[in-house]
């Protein structure tokens, strides 16, 4: 990566969320892996992904394109590291610049465990590196993963009723 920063401020460089949602571990995480139903809730409200491709397995990669309110595309790409089905998913990702050249690398862990018919996802995101153009940005990171998961309950939800 170039022009990286040296050091990503202890404060913006761990996230850890934790949400409960009311369906079975293997629904949440059918729902987190693949790709049609990532592609409806992956992002902030108002953004789309017009891409979104996932090879889930070691060494598989996660692609996705999120498409902001005014057009602006945010290109992520990311490896899948461990997968242990309806259990855990750790993966990198990516925000690319328009060069291609990745401006932020995070180490995402999410683990889904169920209790009762419910299932605790917890997220914890590790910034690994990042440039000083995108250092602002990581400030907007827990309320852009919030709005992820407030999505990803909706399409849980649509996904239980249907």
């Amino acid at each position: 990566m170039t022009a990286r920063a040296e050091f990503v401020p202890a404060d913006k460089a761990n996230l850890v969320l934790t949400r409960t949602f009311n369906a079975p571990a293997a629904l949440v995480y059918k729902v987190w892996t693949d790709p049609y139903h990532l592609a409806q809730w992956w992002g902030p409200h108002h953004f789309t992904n017009p891409v979104c491709e996932v090879d889930l397995r070691p060494g598989g990669v996660i692609r996705i394109h999120m498409k902001g309110p005014d057009g602006q595309m945010y290109p992520s790409n990311g490896t899948f590291k461990e997968i242990v089905e309806n259990e855990r998913l750790v993966f990198t990702s990516t925000y690319d610049g328009e060069d291609g050249v990745p401006m932020l690398e995070a180490l995402n862990t999410v683990t889904f465990t169920e209790k009762d018919g419910k299932t605790q996802v917890t997220l914890h995101a590790q910034v690994l590196r990042a440039t000083e153009a995108v250092l602002p940005a990581l400030d907007g990171m827990e309320e852009g993963w919030s709005q992820s998961l407030e999505k990803l309950a909706a399409v849980i939800a649509t996904v239980t009723a249907a």
